[in-house]
């Protein structure tokens, strides 16, 4: 039978079915194209030692200038600076008590401490450290209440629980009921509130766990109550640093790894600076500290349509004076500012429902603004990145491009990505740059039960194609001073999570990684003959050490609605010639898939011993 070569269509094509993606791809996993081929991606391997806790949902990298790289890490219960491969926690302090304040009473055969301190303004699990207890009579020591705790129950806003454990992490039980102050000189150090690993749309009824928290409140979300997104920029060697609609801290490098980040309200010199803040980055040409959704001077109420600027080159000076550049304005378009990205000349920022550019252009007004678009806005805070110039976001009715205006991509798996989103969860889509590919990822949620992400599409830029997967990720920092990209681990098993290393070797943190792609319909003609396949003649390029093994399988069904059955399945290794098959049908679909460890590949051109074939 004579070999017929079949190129397939680059790029997976999912805006209708498998029969009208004829001769092209329509589903793949952990596969991206590259100058049209499909190719399995790099894989990744863990990238800190130790593990971080909580979800982190924002990872910076800078570099001093004696070439010192830091990672910044966000997590909704914590915040890190990273130099090497370990994660140090600086997380900001919100209220240090005065000696005495804090009283604990422990009761016999229980591990639960309650911890009285009036108007503590703690929520549920929040971190203290305590300093300065003695001994309780019930058999919990000094040792045992002088670290740091994270705060089990909110009793009422003046007591809360804990469980005590010993220094090294053991549980400890206390021996007797006692009632005790822990020497009459505790200190409590609490960090900043926590934050939420999901998003919630109202307060009140269903806002939060039954009986914690705002149940059965009328009143907005507050500290600890949301989503946890940080955004970041480095301030020169420093950073800085936001949680959304809570505050604006810095950390100073020269400081040290043990040092945490401060409040900028706390600076010497400190001017009017924001006390709460949507989003803050550094804006690139003229080094004014920029934030989103804040407050205004004289106020603390947060007005998410409000964006301030520090003088120029300071962090700290915010009050606007006639010898200074600190300024303010507040756009009137929608009711916030969902997020806001830096490009090379100008800040593109999004409300709910209009993008703008915020372009410098020196003194008296500082920044202009222009509206580019006010029926466009933006998924999600994060779910917009600049890529060689152009920003691509993505919002709930698609894809887009800004290069100096506005445009939508044609996308050839928009349905399919906006129909499985979790919408509820929306506020997670993030975008990514992966630069060595010229690859745009958007990571997001699906379904209704499972709120986590789990699931990306990818767009290359310079090819125009598409190509969608599972994988889940909570935030990514692509190469540049760092070696390699990173991202952040989503393990909502516990509080422990990683970052990884991606584009490195083949394999899933040295387990295999399963990777697939599956073709639309191959058929004769209209379909309306069958056709006899007799032999596929594989080509693929592989790279790695490891065992190739690829199963290719036949599938195939006489009409459209049909369910498609297994024709032919073989095995492909770097050996293989030619596979020998007996297929007959109207169409068929070719479905590669990889499970093994240490390989890659990247398919080649495919021939098929292929003829039409009667009807019996």
């Amino acid at each position: 039978m004579p070999l017929q070569k079949i190129e397939f269509a680059p790029g997976v094509n999912k805006e209708g079915t498998e029969y009208t993606a004829d001769s092209g791809w329509f589903d793949a996993d952990k596969v991206r194209f590259r100058k049209g081929r499909p190719e399995k991606i790099g894989g990744w391997a863990k990238y800190n030692v130790t593990t971080f806790l909580g979800m982190c949902r924002s990872i910076f990298a800078w570099a001093t200038l004696t070439d010192v790289k830091f990672i910044g890490i966000g997590t909704h219960l914590k915040f890190y600076i990273m130099e090497g491969i370990f994660p140090n926690d600086v997380t900001p302090l919100r209220l240090t008590t005065s000696a005495g304040d804090v009283t604990f009473a422990a009761t016999n055969n229980s591990r639960t401490l309650t911890i009285t301190d009036t108007a503590h303004g703690a929520v549920r699990n929040d971190f203290v450290t305590f300093s300065g207890a003695a001994t309780l009579n019930g058999n919990i020591n000094a040792a045992v209440i002088n670290h740091e705790y994270q705060i089990a129950t909110i009793v009422n806003a003046n007591s809360y629980t804990v469980l005590a454990v010993t220094a090294a992490g053991g549980a400890v039980t206390a021996s007797a009921s006692d009632n005790g102050n822990g020497g009459g000189s505790t200190v409590g150090k609490y960090q900043v509130n926590t934050g939420l690993t999901n998003f919630v749309a109202a307060a009140g009824w269903g806002a939060d766990p039954w009986g914690q928290g705002l149940w059965g409140s009328a009143s907005g979300l507050g500290d600890g109550d949301q989503l946890r997104l940080y955004s970041q920029d480095n301030f020169g060697e420093d950073l800085v640093f936001c949680a959304r609609d809570i505050g604006i801290y810095y950390w100073d490098s020269s400081s040290g790894l043990n040092t945490r980040g401060v409040n900028i309200t706390e600076l010497g010199g400190a001017s009017n600076c924001p006390t709460v803040a949507a989003q803050i980055l550094v804006s690139d040409n003229d080094q004014h500290v920029v934030a989103f959704g804040a407050n205004n001077i004289g106020s603390a109420n947060q007005d998410p349509l409000l964006i301030r600027w520090s003088d120029q080159e300071s962090i700290t000076d915010w009050t606007p004076t006639a010898t200074n550049t600190a300024g303010g304005v507040r756009i009137n378009s929608g009711s916030k500012i969902v997020g806001a990205v830096q490009t090379r000349q100008e800040i593109l920022l999004w409300t709910d429902v209009s993008t703008h550019s915020m372009r410098f252009v020196g003194a008296p007004f500082i920044f202009q603004f222009t509206t580019i678009s006010s029926d466009i806005s933006m998924i999600s805070p994060n779910a917009a990145v600049n890529a060689r110039g152009n920003v691509y976001f993505m919002d709930k009715s698609g894809f887009y491009v800004y290069n100096g205006a506005v445009q939508q991509i044609a996308c050839s798996v928009q349905d399919h990505v906006l129909s499985n989103l979790n919408l509820s969860q929306a506020y997670k889509v993030f975008a990514a740059e992966n630069n060595a590919f010229s690859e745009i990822i958007w990571f997001y949620p699906v379904g209704i039960g499972a709120t986590e992400i789990t699931n990306y599409v990818i767009y290359n830029y310079n090819e125009n194609l598409w190509s969608i997967g599972t994988l889940g990720r909570g935030a990514w920092l692509d190469s540049g001073v760092m070696n390699d990209p990173i991202a952040s681990s989503v393990i909502s098993s516990s509080d422990d999570n990683y970052l990884y290393s991606h584009e490195v070797g083949h394999n899933d943190d040295g387990a295999p990684m399963t990777a697939f792609v599956e073709s639309g319909d191959i058929g004769i003609g209209d379909g309306q003959n069958f056709m006899m396949i007799d032999r596929i003649v594989p080509d693929f390029a592989f790279s790695g050490d490891g065992e190739v093994s690829i199963n290719m399988k036949l599938k195939g069904s006489n009409y459209p609605l049909q369910d498609s059955t297994t024709l032919s399945e073989s095995v492909v290794t770097e050996q293989t010639t030619q596979s020998n098959v007996r297929v007959r049908s109207r169409h068929a679909t070719l479905r590669l898939e990889s499970t093994g460890v240490g390989y890659g590949w990247r398919l080649g051109g495919f021939r098929f011993g292929l003829r039409q074939d009667g009807r019996r």
